[in-house]
């Protein structure tokens, strides 16, 4: 197994760039067999070594499936898990899930992150209720068109739900195929990209009997051996043929654009405080940060809490010392929060709950879709404030 870091494993692939061609065929894997050998190993390891009891693995339910195809974006596993459990508990099909409100399905989805989605399948839900008849799709163009589902998506649910022929292309599956077939380009390039939808339908069983169990395998194997880093190629059932093994540098594919630092953007949020301990929550816009979930109002930059309160809400509030600043991260920038409780008045807060506002205990908010930074000073505010 390497150990090698990036710059030095990119640096050996430099000096040594007829490495791939000098290898021998024995070493490299023979192309004509790669289907049956590639597809034989990773199936003989996935049923000695695969997860066989995941909640969602049900056969012929390509909603289950949906769901939690959606969750695993860019989420692990085991954080998923709980939240798939409530999730389908609550939404048992596409019916009840399309008849929701929002408000309702963002409740559940508290906590898990990257909100679109769960607007997405809100959204997408509705169209299978009103364009299908409130039947999944099994065609992949079909399920391509619904909000939110890529091809690869569409290609796992049909997979794995109904047994049809279709390769994937998550992240997991990226990292193994770029490896074994050492593919150095930029992952964000459109070509490099179209090879690995070349490769990952190449060794792809031609039984579509085998593409669940192939596709759930190669998502395992990405998850458990072939890791980002310190990958456990010594137990790799595909080590024999894999080209970045053989160059010893697997740690070096995929290769990623460089990343750049996020920068900082800040912002007050106004924590109202009612005489009963109550505080405000305020609808957010459906387009933006955080779209439809609830949250606190934000004081722009240049006003004080007090001014703010007298020109937006016409109501008068005085300010509390400060909570300790939050910091947030998102993909691209990283959002510094700086809480500021404010108490008012009961009569100042009658006037203006309504109208996408609403009053609320700390410790029980209710099942409304909630920022993570919001449901942590939500649970701050339940322990106490003075």
């Amino acid at each position: 197994m390497s150990s090698l870091y990036l710059p030095e494993s990119f640096a050996r692939l430099r000096l040594d760039s007829m490495a791939l061609k000098n290898l021998s065929t024995r070493q490299l894997g023979k192309a004509p067999d790669i289907t049956r050998t590639f597809g034989r190993s990773v199936l003989r390891w996935y049923r000695m070594h695969g997860r066989h009891d995941l909640p969602w693995q049900v056969k012929g339910d390509p909603y289950r499936v949906w769901v939690s195809e959606i969750m695993l974006q860019q989420t692990q596993v085991a954080t998923v898990i709980p939240f798939y459990e409530r999730f389908v508990q609550r939404f048992p099909d596409v019916g009840s899930l399309a008849r929701a409100k929002i408000d309702t399905v963002l409740g559940y989805w508290t906590g898990l992150g990257y909100y679109a989605r769960a607007r997405n399948l809100h959204c997408a839900a509705q169209i299978i209720l009103h364009e299908h008849g409130g039947v999944f799709p099994d065609q992949l163009e079909s399920v391509m068109a619904l909000p939110g589902i890529g091809r690869s998506t569409a290609g796992a649910i049909l997979s794995l739900s109904r047994d049809q022929r279709h390769p994937i292309l998550d992240g997991n599956v990226r990292r193994v195929l770029a490896r074994y077939f050492a593919v150095s380009g930029d992952l964000s390039r459109r070509e490099v990209e179209v090879e690995l939808w070349q490769h990952a339908e190449a060794v792809l069983p031609k039984s579509a009997a085998l593409a669940a169990p192939f596709n759930q395998a190669m998502m395992d194997l990405g998850a458990l051996l072939c890791k980002r880093t310190r990958p456990q190629c010594v137990v790799c059932p595909l080590a024999h043929g894999c080209r970045a093994h053989a160059l010893d540098t697997p740690e070096a594919f995929p290769r990623r654009g460089q990343k750049r630092a996020r920068p900082t953007r800040e912002v007050t949020v106004l924590i109202l405080i009612d005489p009963q301990g109550r505080v405000l929550l305020e609808r957010r816009p459906d387009v933006g940060i955080w779209g439809g979930l609830w949250s606190f109002p934000e004081c722009p930059a240049g006003q004080t809490p007090e001014r703010w309160c007298q020109q937006t809400l016409k109501i008068r509030g005085i300010k509390s010392p400060g909570l300790p600043v939050i910091h947030h991260g998102f993909t691209h920038f990283v959002l510094k929060i700086h809480p500021q409780p404010v108490r008012v008045t009961a009569a100042a807060g009658a006037k203006i709950e309504g109208r996408g506002r609403v009053w609320v205990y700390p410790g029980a908010p209710g099942r409304r879709g909630l920022a993570a930074p919001v449901k942590k000073l939500l649970e701050q505010l339940d322990k106490g404030y003075e």
